[in-house]
């Protein structure tokens, strides 16, 4: 894959920064996002833009996406006016969204059909850690597939790994947010049973990092719980659009999520409170403000 033009659907905090990795690395990023304040962040950063879709994807063979959800994937893809106009010269399309497995394997049949190679690449680590290179891409696709996107996964991220076919990317995704998430959680429940015993949260978020009880979520989110900055990183709406689909997938598997069923409500308090764009630190504020039963 020559380092040429290359496009991006979806400028917001990831699509900006793996614009920004992507250039580090010798490509031109041309992107586009019906938000007009995302598109002229893009363009102070160096971006070139497109009009629509249809020209976008006239312009590039490979675009990545990085929009909401799979409804917005297909949408993009598939849609009036969308990427695969008649005209379109596109050849790979990299999801880099968290997805949707259950419509994620049917779209890429779709796609092979066309002759259009897709690549699901969901990128573990908020937009700070993907435009550092710090991020882990989960991998799904063919293998030839895969194989002919090598270099520019190695831009994206520091770490790729191919867990199968279209729709298992999306799968580890899920199933590693999980983790995530809920280590976050009971971060921020930590924060607030140690507050309400007298222990202030800088000493307590030192106690965690000096103690088994350390993790990545505490490395990472506890210093922006305590400092309580929540400017965005990573989105409460977008990790609770994830919980739902982990609740989909688990019911589809007859399986309970007990944690997760929780977490789930967490969310939904944080977003009816308008805290929704907020970075996902932020959850600690509906934990120190809940009242005992």
């Amino acid at each position: 894959m020559a380092q040429e033009s290359i496009g991006i659907v979806g400028l917001g905090l990831v699509g900006r920064a793996l614009a920004a990795r992507l250039r580090s690395h010798g490509w031109h990023p041309v992107g586009y996002d019906i938000r007009a304040e995302a598109t002229a962040a893009f363009a102070q950063e160096g971006g070139r833009i497109a009009g629509s879709l249809a020209e976008l994807g006239s312009a590039v063979p490979c675009v990545l996406l990085a929009v909401f959800d799979t409804r917005g994937v297909l949408e993009v893809l598939e849609g009036d006016q969308g990427l695969l106009s008649p005209a379109h010269a596109v050849r790979t399309v990299i999801d880099c969204s968290t997805g949707d497995p259950e419509l994620l394997e049917p779209l890429a049949a779709r796609l092979q059909a066309q002759g259009i190679d897709f690549v699901e690449a969901p990128l573990s680590g908020s937009s700070q850690q993907i435009e550092a290179g710090e991020a882990t891409a989960l991998v799904g696709g063919s293998a030839a597939a895969v194989c002919a996107c090598e270099p520019l996964l190695r831009a994206i991220s520091a770490r790729h790994i191919h867990v199968g076919a279209a729709g298992m990317g999306a799968k580890a995704k899920l199933a590693t947010n999980l983790v995530l998430g809920l280590n976050r959680a009971v971060l921020a429940e930590g924060f607030a049973f140690a507050e309400a015993l007298g222990i202030p949260a800088e000493r307590f978020l030192e106690l965690v990092l000096a103690t088994p009880a350390r993790s990545d979520a505490a490395a990472v989110k506890g210093p922006l719980m305590v400092a309580e900055d929540f400017a965005p990183r990573s989105r409460i709406r977008q990790h609770l659009k994830d919980v739902d689909l982990m609740l989909q997938g688990a019911a589809h598997a007859r399986l309970a999520l007990p944690f997760s069923e929780q977490h789930a409500r967490l969310l939904r308090e944080a977003v009816a409170a308008g805290e929704g764009d907020l970075d996902n630190a932020a959850i600690v504020r509906r934990l120190r403000r809940r009242p005992a039963a």
